[in-house]
């Protein structure tokens, strides 16, 4: 690669989350309609290489206008994510319930599947500290129904990651979702190139370039081996999420391969090619699947059109497991 993945503190790439978001949790207010975003066939997508400048690009960004990422809009295309309460109360479960809405402003009830799915939901907060993946059930009225977890007060983001039926391209939106209770804000994890979670060690490997599609490598091992049977989780061996640090736009990234097509062994080595919007922070999200129990490891990553500086140095993080519930995927 020309240019490196930097790993690096947040610290000054993440300045504009807290200055715009008051810490951890916090979310800006609903954004409006904007031009449509780039997506895959069933399932969105990052944005191609010609992107739109957003807010909380860190350092700048690359490329022209006319396409945003994934999850900055309540609406696009005509359909709209619609949250029945968008105020709620921090420590406790939280019962989110939400409907899409088409353009004629009835609720959506025919979805493709994806990934196993009709519709996948992401909850994070501002500073990307936590991360839930969750699949809510859908009643024939169309209302999503689902349980997350929100342990600190402030403002998180939800992303609805979906496919409607007759169409060939993939949605994310994302809503404000405020979290009352009391605020105690805390500086975003540092990581570098391994984090360990439950015992599992999770090298990464590869670039993150600005308006370029790259690939990631993840390599899993537990107590010094490589771990050569991971199962499947939502029809791959993993399953990667990416948000710009800033202002959360969403990248959607699919594995290299599946289980069964001959090619894609078990582990240790899980590859992800994606499209950086523009330089800055990012946060990786990465769910594999071993005994049974779906576990996230978490890497703070910067792209940057140069190669990563060698002297600067690298930090190791933890991140705790969660097993799965109800087929809720929560971190």
């Amino acid at each position: 690669m020309n240019s490196a993945l930097k790993i690096t503190a947040f610290t000054a790439g993440l300045a504009t989350v807290f200055g715009a978001s008051y810490g951890i949790g916090h979310a800006t207010d609903d954004t409006s309609p904007k031009p449509s975003t780039a997506a895959h066939a069933g399932h969105a997508s990052t944005a191609p290489p010609s992107v739109a400048a957003s807010p909380g690009d860190g350092d700048g960004a690359t490329g022209g206008a006319g396409h945003l990422p994934g999850g900055l809009q309540i609406s696009e295309r005509g359909y709209t994510l619609s949250l029945g309460d968008s105020y709620v109360t921090a420590g406790a479960p939280v019962d989110l319930r939400f409907r899409i809405l088409g353009a004629n402003g009835d609720p959506v009830t025919d979805y493709r599947t994806a990934h196993g799915k009709e519709l996948h939901l992401i909850v994070a907060p501002r500073d990307l500290s936590t991360f839930q993946h969750l699949h809510p059930t859908r009643s024939t009225d169309g209302t999503w129904r689902t349980t997350a977890a929100l342990p600190a007060a402030g403002a998180y983001r939800v992303f609805a990651d979906f496919t409607p039926a007759g169409t060939s391209q993939g949605l994310t939106l994302g809503a404000d979702l405020h979290a009352a209770g009391d605020l105690r804000p805390v500086p975003p994890a540092t990581t570098g190139r391994t984090v360990t979670v439950d015992g599992y060690r999770v090298t990464l490997t590869g670039d993150l370039v600005p308006g370029r599609s790259t690939r990631l490598g993840l390599a899993v091992a537990k107590d010094g081996r490589p771990v050569t049977d991971l199962q499947p989780y939502l029809g791959a061996y993993g399953h990667l999420v990416a948000l710009r640090a800033g202002d959360l736009a969403y990248l959607h990234v699919h594995p290299d391969g599946e289980p069964g097509d001959a090619g894609t062994a078990p582990g240790p080595d899980i590859s992800f090619t994606t499209t950086a919007p523009s330089r800055g922070g990012y946060r990786l999200f990465l769910d594999f699947r071993h005994g049974g129990v779906v576990r996230t490891a978490a890497f703070t990553v910067t792209a940057a059109d140069g190669p990563m500086d060698a002297a600067t140095p690298a930090a190791s993080a933890s991140v705790s497991p969660a097993p799965e519930h109800d087929g809720d995927h929560q971190h």
